[in-house]
């Protein structure tokens, strides 16, 4: 039984909002539901996500980490369920560590289910992180809303992205339930899916689908992943040409900056914002379970 308040803060990155939970020593159960009644919008907190800040030695999947990043980003999507890597909500956890006093403005190191990502906090209160390189399988997927398909490129930033290009974001539909697509087999766990459509020389619009979350108001491995689909499918190759090559990318919440290099690290650039803390009632916490 928890019997003291639980303490907790609310932060976003262009508007995919989560709910931030210290436990250095990783003392806190988070099990699924109870995950998903914090982060349920009525119910709960509300978040599209939760953020569970453990130093890295004090948990199992993190501590072969310990020696390059202190602190593990143990990331929950709204509904419970784990997930390997969150771009917006990497960019919110660094900037809790330097709200709480763990960390100062320059570069760290994070912990991740994806590995260790390095993150730049900037003085003018943007914060850059090293996503790591796309993998691009062959494999594809057609998806359809609407009675409409699009052939969607397969892209993986630590977690599974279908990018389709559009003409039109409002084909993608309400976004609320999961588009199909297929083969079903591509993606065995669930896929990110981003729309995409053109607004300008190396500048897109997206909306997504985030497995676990429904439709988010922005998605930064997504951002990325729209980045480099957007870049192959222009034929730009930064591995090939030796340039790097930046796309803009607009979400529902703002516009995020990606950057993919000629050695095929990944960098995304946009706010982060802490808005909120509080503690959760513990004997709602406790209850917070069916």
């Amino acid at each position: 039984m928890t019997t003291a308040p639980l303490a907790f803060l609310k932060g976003h990155g262009t508007e995919n909002d989560f709910v931030i939970v210290p436990d250095p020593d990783n003392a806190i159960d988070l099990p699924a539901p109870r995950v998903a009644r914090v982060c349920d919008r009525r119910a709960g907190v509300g978040g599209d996500g939760l953020l569970h800040v453990v130093r890295s030695a004090a948990h199992p999947e993190a501590r072969d980490m310990a020696g390059e990043a202190e602190w593990f980003m143990d990331y929950r999507n709204a509904d419970g369920s784990v997930a390997e890597m969150c771009g917006n909500g990497i960019r919110v956890f660094a900037r809790y560590l330097q709200h709480a006093g763990h960390v100062t403005a320059g570069d760290i190191a994070i912990a991740t289910r994806a590995g260790v990502k390095r993150v730049h906090l900037a003085k003018n209160g943007d914060v850059t992180v090293s996503m790591g390189r796309a993998l691009l399988p062959e494999d594809g997927v057609t998806v359809t809303v609407g009675g409409r398909s699009w052939a969607a490129r397969n892209v993986n930033m630590g977690n599974p992205h279908a990018v389709a290009f559009v003409e039109d974001l409002d084909h993608a539909g309400d976004l609320r339930s999961a588009p199909p697509f297929s083969p079903a087999a591509v993606y065995p766990d669930g896929v990110n899916i981003e729309f995409v459509a053109d607004r300008g020389p190396r500048h897109v619009a997206m909306r997504v689908h985030e497995r676990g979350a429904a439709e988010t108001r922005s998605c930064g491995t997504g951002a990325c992943a729209v980045a480099v689909a957007a870049a192959r499918r222009d034929g730009a190759d930064p591995a090939e040409t030796g340039t790097p090559v930046t796309y803009t990318v607009d979400v529902l919440g703002g516009t995020l900056t990606i950057t993919e290099r000629p050695d095929g690290e990944v960098e995304m650039t946009g706010p982060a914002v802490i808005v909120a803390e509080g503690h959760i009632d513990p004997s709602w916490w406790d209850t917070a379970l069916a």
